[in-house]
């Protein structure tokens, strides 16, 4: 019988706040700012042709659609950098991007993938759709 050997480690977080959007930074995204809304969830959702989660269906007005599991690969692993940079060429790199989803859990591929394709004004909006 195998046994499993925990090794005691202590989680040292690195809490970003500039990393996070307002609900004002979203409403003022949506005003017509500079910035962009990415909505990071499916299509369907996006549209408002269903809503599982939330009250209301649709999305921000103002916001584009990059549903978060296109940051994968067709097995299903992270994208490389050039693929990364390719699905977001649209978005110019320094121009400010507020990205949400439904709770904020989702977007973070989305955030991350940014991120590493130089992206260097991303911002969660953690309350997401559900603040709405």
């Amino acid at each position: 019988m195998d046994v499993t050997v925990r090794i005691p480690s202590t989680l040292e977080a690195n809490v970003q706040p500039l990393m996070l959007a307002s609900v004002q930074d979203a409403q003022h995204a949506s005003a017509n700012s500079p910035a962009v809304l990415i909505d990071s969830r499916d299509a369907r959702r996006y549209a408002g042709l269903e809503e599982p989660i939330d009250a209301k269906a649709g999305h921000i007005p103002g916001a584009v659609n990059y549903f978060w599991k296109d940051v994968l690969n067709a097995e299903g692993r992270w994208s490389d950098v050039s693929t990364l940079e390719k699905r977001f060429g649209k978005l110019a790199e320094d121009e400010p991007i507020i990205v949400y989803c439904s709770s904020g859990v989702s977007a973070c591929p989305n955030v991350i993938a940014l991120e590493e394709a130089d992206y260097t004004n991303v911002k969660l909006y953690a309350e997401s759709w559900s603040d709405c």
